[in-house]
């Protein structure tokens, strides 16, 4: 995947790896520290909020084919948990 500001390669192993690199975070967004695919998003924003969990961007879903949100972990990072469109 290549959208000019984030190129994302992956390998096609069971285990998925993908290394992105990129210059922002989309959408306006800040780049954040780290991604974090997960199968079900809206139970991990859900899990987040009854936590008290920091949200950065809330819960959308993004042109280029995922749904996402930021998390603010206890460190400070900002955490991208993401999951694909079916």
């Amino acid at each position: 995947m290549d959208q000019g500001w984030i190129v994302t390669l992956a390998s096609g192993e069971a285990a998925k790896v993908q290394l992105s690199i990129a210059s922002e975070g989309g959408s306006g967004t800040q780049v954040p520290d780290m991604s974090i695919e997960v199968d079900d998003v809206d139970a991990v924003y859900a899990r987040a909020k009854s936590l008290g969990v920091e949200i950065v961007y809330d819960l959308t879903d993004e042109p280029w084919g995922v749904r996402r949100f930021y998390a603010r972990d206890p460190a400070g990072k900002v955490l991208n948990i993401l999951a694909h469109a079916e």
